[in-house]
């Protein structure tokens, strides 16, 4: 399969609508449902190397938000369902979870909203009762750090929970939940919060049955005849997810509640499904998030708001593979584990959004944690078969220091990778690489990649990694060894050679 590279994202443009206290945005959602999940100080790299500057997460995790300390990255951070039913029927738990999961953290941590449950109402119906005195008492406790006018608290609802939303102008929420829905919109009214949807046209599209044109829920450009026209207000629609946002508004209306502004907080479309998703692929998905992407940020607004910008987490960050159900769950992300983008956003008419190509922004270095011994066998291969020019891991040359195997393999490998167009596969090593899109230069040592340059590119051919019939030998034993016991590292090497180790 070829590399797809993609880009995000974010930086605030916001209209008078939004509730966050500043300009629209476009975040995302980190999952960590990956069965090789980055460390938090990774996630944050790839953060801060995208430009994203809102992020939610799906609990408080400890570490994710030490590593999202002193970044500036507005967060939010999440109850889980399962700690709802002890938060709701007692204040005090309520205030030792804010002790626990804000008070430690802030204000060095930009913690920005708390999210309490995920689509409670449709999800966890048992638990609607008490869905707003959780929200209450955690509330409370921000008010008594004086925290509350800078942390908002919410929950995210499923845009399910609005019947009857085309046209827009008659949604009502469902009738069953008003015993939850009036306090709680009363609750977000009388606290300046806002109200958190979940929009996924995507499922709307596949749940049509070819009612909802493709085009409509991708947000691509309609022409005027094949618009949808509310006949009550004569409001044109260009896409689903303006429909559902003014949808949720005009429910509001109905119970009375005109001033809640909306943060869409999940959205996005899958890049791959199964025989039965014939739509999750990835051109789909591409083009859904970057046309999101530039439709918030251009402050469109909707039919009903026109020029109030809707702030919009995109779901998700990764792609997790550990999530149970049908394909298209585990193909949400706009990057892979590894943090190698799965498509590239069309994002270049998107103006203050990073949108450049990152196809010379990721890096092949040494896994961490890998033996020393076959890390150096693969170094001996990138300096000999390879054809990677490694003079400059020489003693007194600008990558000599640190003088370490992982340090010189890391130059060797990415050097490899970047010969070989970064090719899919040119990137393993026997398992002891991996990729990454932090740079791993350092002072005058300027790895291939970064920032165009770094390194010595070979024009005079490069070798391909033996494969298990090749008879190629290793050359000569590398002398870019860091010191070692030599004499082990010469035998091993000499025994992975005989062997015809495949190491790509």
């Amino acid at each position: 399969m070829d590399l797809l590279l993609l880009l995000l994202l974010a930086l605030p443009v916001f209209g008078a609508s939004a509730s966050t206290g500043g300009d629209a945005f476009v975040g995302v959602n980190v999952g960590m449902d990956i069965s090789d999940m980055p460390n938090p100080t990774q996630v944050v790299a790839l953060l801060k190397t995208q430009n994203i500057r809102h992020v939610r997460l799906f609990d408080s995790d400890r570490a994710m938000l030490l590593a999202l300390a002193k970044t500036g990255i507005s967060v939010t951070i999440s109850v889980p369902n399962e700690q709802l039913l002890g938060i709701g029927q007692s204040n005090i738990t309520a205030a030792n979870w804010v002790n626990r999961n804000v008070l430690a953290h802030v204000p060095a941590t930009n913690i920005t909203a708390i999210a309490v449950g995920s689509e409670v109402l449709t999800t966890l119906p048992n638990a609607a009762p008490i869905l707003v005195s959780a929200m209450k008492f955690i509330h409370s406790a921000l008010v008594a750090s004086n925290l509350d006018s800078q942390i908002k608290v919410s929950t995210p609802h499923s845009s399910s929970i609005i019947l009857d939303s085309f046209p827009p102008s008659q949604a009502f929420f469902n009738r069953s939940l008003d015993p939850v829905m009036v306090p709680l919109l009363t609750f977000l009214q009388s606290t300046g919060s806002y109200l958190m949807l979940n929009v996924y046209p995507y499922y709307d599209y596949m749940k049509s049955n070819g009612v909802i044109p493709l085009d409509y829920a991708l947000l691509r450009p309609l022409p005027p005849n094949k618009e949808a026209v509310d006949s009550n207000t004569l409001l044109h629609y260009t896409n689903v997810f303006d429909a559902v946002v003014d949808a949720a508004y005009f429910a509001m209306s109905y119970l009375n509640f005109t001033n809640i502004p909306i943060v869409v907080m999940e959205s996005g479309w899958p890049s791959k499904g199964d025989a039965t998703e014939p739509d999750a692929t990835i051109d789909n998905a591409n083009t859904y998030n970057s046309n999101l992407v530039k439709h918030v940020l251009n402050k469109t607004g909707t039919p009903k708001h026109p020029g109030n910008a809707v702030s919009t987490y995109i779901y998700e960050l990764y792609n997790e593979d550990l999530r149970p159900g049908p394909v298209s769950e585990k193909n949400w992300g706009l990057f892979n584990a590894n943090g190698v983008p799965v498509y590239v956003l069309h994002l270049t008419d998107s103006g203050t959004v990073l949108a450049n190509d990152t196809t010379n922004q990721t890096y092949c270095v040494a896994r961490d944690g890998s033996d020393p011994k076959m890390l150096q066998a693969a170094l001996d291969w990138a300096c000999g078969p390879g054809k990677v020019n490694c003079s400059i891991l020489n003693q007194g040359n600008p990558c000599y220091e640190p003088d370490n195997v992982a340090s010189h393999a890391s130059y060797a490998f990415n050097m490899y990778y970047h010969q070989m167009a970064m090719a899919e596969g040119t990137c393993n090593f026997n398992g002891v690489a991996t990729i990454t899109t932090s740079d791993p230069s350092h002072g005058s040592c300027k790895f291939s990649g970064s920032d165009g340059k770094g390194g010595t590119v070979i024009n005079n051919g490069t070798s391909l990694a033996p494969s298990s019939n090749s008879t190629a030998s290793s050359g000569c034993l590398s002398q870019y060894f860091y010191h070692g016991d030599a004499s082990v590292i010469s035998l091993v090497i000499g025994v992975l050679v005989l062997m015809n180790v495949v190491f790509l």
